[in-house]
């Protein structure tokens, strides 16, 4: 149903373009409009099948944590760390992304990235010490965020006129995948024989699905869409301002070879520093941009809050006298909340010329949740698993702005990769601090005075970031 929903899009998108080829580069189609066709079908079956891939590895293992424990021996503390490693590997390694890009391409980074999840996944249940499991952890988490970051790149380039509804497919996709692995590991473990090994590692085959369609875009160099090519995105209407028009839908010139990461030569940049300005001759740093630090700080502040969620929702209701089955019912429950509204948020956001009320909206759900968790956590406990759901839905709306505020798929590169790795080391701290609050407190009034307090300035930054900017134009305006 999603891919059926992305092709007719992308099929309306591609009639277009084939109506004046010489002004359009297709990627690795040569020239005939069914190859290209099918080429598209292609990318999309692959971004869901990432998207699909880019969280079982962490809420698989939180399914199982209790018998990762004793079957690793893991202390309670560093069990805890281990809450902390995912935001940890998503800063360190997304910001390697958009180099990766320039050099192999985005399609093969992704490809390679796929790799890694599945090669983690089955190593890290056998390596038979703590030391192992967090080394084969790190693994996979590195494909997970490469692709964390790269999926805006490869939607901004192959559908510039589709941001929203694609962004909303692959984090519905994400959504599910996230819900899946929290809701079946369990059931799953015990189908499979009732050891943990087995339950961790059966995620490994979704992973290495997920290899193979980039394999062949891989190998046709499919790193450009079939629509308007970057450079054209920035020329034409801009992406969430209405309905396209046809002279940017069809392009309005060739392509620049450094138009998209990862197309021609690698350039000499590092990360943060934004694509070239028309107009100006040195590349000014990303974080001369104020929406860049919002979307940045926005990121940061969902993702603290999505990992507080996952990790100590369910505690929170067993210790209201929730019984622990239904309890893990409530966190599914939160996590399928993101896959309907995954893909409804940033189509609305593609079509408002402000998307700051999404994020008020979405940030005051989180504080009812919170204010509900703290006077009747049990009595209602899905309406607040609930509201909990919809805050979360704070991602997909990060996701689509950060296509929405550059104009080029290399500066799409090089914010998602600020914005994201900046974004997770922001997020570290919160689950461990929820922890030590919750320890040292004996309840859980501390915890969620903080987790509300964090709220007010996700709030306030998401607003920020969602003014009608770019990135391009701020940068340009503080180098001079």
């Amino acid at each position: 149903m999603m891919l059926s929903m992305a092709s007719e899009e992308t099929l309306r998108t591609t009639s277009v373009s084939t109506r004046e080829p010489d002004r359009i580069e297709s990627p690795g189609a040569g020239g005939r409009p069914g190859t290209r066709v099918w080429t598209t079908r292609l990318m999309v079956l692959g971004i869901v099948l990432t998207a699909l891939n880019l969280r079982p590895a962490i809420t698989s293992l939180g399914a199982l944590l209790e018998e990762v424990r004793d079957g690793l021996g893991m202390s309670g503390s560093v069990a805890g760390l281990l809450t902390s490693v995912p935001p940890l590997c998503f800063a360190v390694f997304g910001s390697l992304a958009p180099r990766l890009a320039r050099r192999f391409g985005p399609a093969a980074v992704v490809c390679a990235g796929m790799a890694a999840i599945a090669t983690g996944l089955v190593v890290r249940p056998y390596t038979g010490t703590t030391a192992g499991f967090v080394a084969a952890s790190a693994l996979a988490l590195m494909g997970i965020a490469v692709s964390n970051v790269l999926m805006p790149v490869i939607v901004k380039s192959w559908f510039p006129d589709r941001v929203g509804s694609m962004t909303g497919l692959y984090s519905m996709a994400l959504a599910l995948g996230t819900s899946a692995a929290a809701a079946v590991t369990v059931p799953l473990t015990e189908a499979l024989g009732g050891t943990w090994q087995t339950g961790l590692t059966a995620w490994a085959t979704l992973a290495a699905v997920a290899v193979l369609p980039w394999l062949p875009l891989v190998r046709t160099g499919g790193t450009r869409g079939t629509g308007r090519t970057a450079e054209a995105a920035g020329r034409g209407a801009a992406v969430g301002s209405g309905p396209a028009r046809r002279d940017a839908a069809v392009g309005s010139g060739p392509a620049r070879p450094d138009a998209v990461a990862g197309s021609g030569p690698a350039r000499r940049e590092v990360p943060g520093e934004s694509g070239a300005v028309p107009g100006e001759g040195a590349a000014p740093r990303v974080t001369r941009s104020r929406t860049a630090w919002a979307l940045a700080v926005f990121f940061g502040l969902q993702a603290t809050a999505a990992y507080i969620t996952m990790g100590w929702m369910p505690q929170i209701f067993r210790d209201a006298g929730v019984p622990a089955d239904t309890a893990g019912v409530l966190l599914a429950v939160t996590m399928v909340m993101g896959v309907p509204l995954a893909f409804v948020i940033p189509r609305l956001a593609t079509r408002l010329p402000h998307q700051g009320p999404i994020a008020v909206a979405l940030g005051l759900c989180g504080l009812l949740s919170y204010a509900g968790l703290y006077l009747a956590p049990a009595g209602g406990a899905w309406v607040w698993a609930l509201l909990l759901g919809v805050s979360n839905c704070s991602f997909p709306l990060a996701l689509t702005l950060v296509g929405m505020r550059a104009r080029t798929g290399e500066g799409v590169a090089k914010l998602s990769a600020f914005a994201q790795s900046t974004g997770y080391l922001i997020s570290i701290p919160g689950p461990l601090l929820v922890g030590v609050l919750y320890q040292h407190s004996g309840g859980w009034g501390l915890p969620l005075a903080l987790m509300a307090a964090l709220m007010v300035p996700q709030i306030a930054v998401g607003a920020m970031a969602g003014r009608d900017r770019m990135i391009e134009d701020e940068m340009a305006a503080t180098g001079r």
